[in-house]
């Protein structure tokens, strides 16, 4: 008697479709177990899988100066951006990156601004920007990936309180050193999904900014890999429950469910 076997469907939609993924995304989201965690508020992962990124305008010296300081939440402690090397706003003077490079990825970052104007970002790839600008709400403000999309500012819950970025991110493809396929990412704010298969561009904000922003005034982007980068901006912004998990993501398709 010939059998017939069916997948089960849950394998179909995966075949079919390419990625999807139901995760927990917001405030307090706990790391899976296959992700590795980046930041988990002490000072001995900081300095395990963080160094500054060697800017054409890096001025710090390790050891990394990101203070550790006590969670305003009140539950352990927390890195603080304030570099001394980026007063007066000077970005890549004292920005950090993970040593570990990255290509595609699920990442989550919590982050804190302490005060009105407030300014760091979280860099994909040492590339493209998500902005952290308390009172933008432009596409230079909190939320958007910079220059490209509109800032979604009402999913910010505001100044003295946690918010968090959850991201699927895939990188740029390459033939024969030619970009054929756009960096791509789908972005939940706060739980709120702000972003779905959002292409991407180019690098924003010059030399200074991230690997390639020197390439074609950010339109030269390349296949090199690269880290998460925390930007220093001279204000306190603070990070905690930072976590990423590597993909291998076929298609250009970066959507996922909470």
């Amino acid at each position: 008697m010939k059998r017939t076997y069916v997948l089960p469907t849950l394998l179909v939609l995966l075949c079919t479709f390419g990625f999807t993924a139901s995760a927990q995304v917001g405030i307090g989201a706990k790391k899976p177990k296959d992700a590795q965690m980046l930041f988990d508020g002490t000072r001995q992962m900081l300095d395990e899988k963080w160094q500054y990124w060697n800017s054409p305008r890096l001025a710090a010296e390790p050891p990394i100066k990101w203070a550790i300081q006590p969670d305003p939440a009140g539950t352990g402690t927390v890195m603080n951006s304030n570099d001394p090397a980026a007063a007066g706003g000077k970005y890549g003077a004292a920005d950090i990156v993970t040593k570990q490079p990255f290509r595609d990825f699920r990442l989550h970052v919590e982050f804190y601004v302490s005060k009105p104007g407030g300014n760091s970002g979280v860099y994909l790839q040492n590339r493209y920007e998500i902005q952290i600008f308390d009172g933008d709400t432009t596409s230079h403000g909190i939320g958007a990936v910079i220059n490209e999309t509109p800032s979604p500012y009402r999913a910010y819950l505001g100044i003295g309180k946690w918010n968090a970025y959850d991201i699927v991110f895939r990188a740029a493809r390459f033939e024969n050193g030619v970009r054929t396929e756009k960096a791509m990412v789908t972005m939940y704010f706060n739980g709120q999904k702000v972003h779905t298969n959002q292409p991407i561009n180019q690098v924003w904000g010059g030399k200074f900014s991230g690997i390639d922003g020197g390439n074609d005034g950010g339109k030269g982007i390349t296949d090199t890999p690269g880290g998460i980068k925390l930007q220093a901006e001279g204000h306190d912004v603070l990070y905690r429950n930072i976590w990423i998990k590597e993909l291998d993501l076929k298609k250009p398709d970066t959507d996922f469910k909470r």
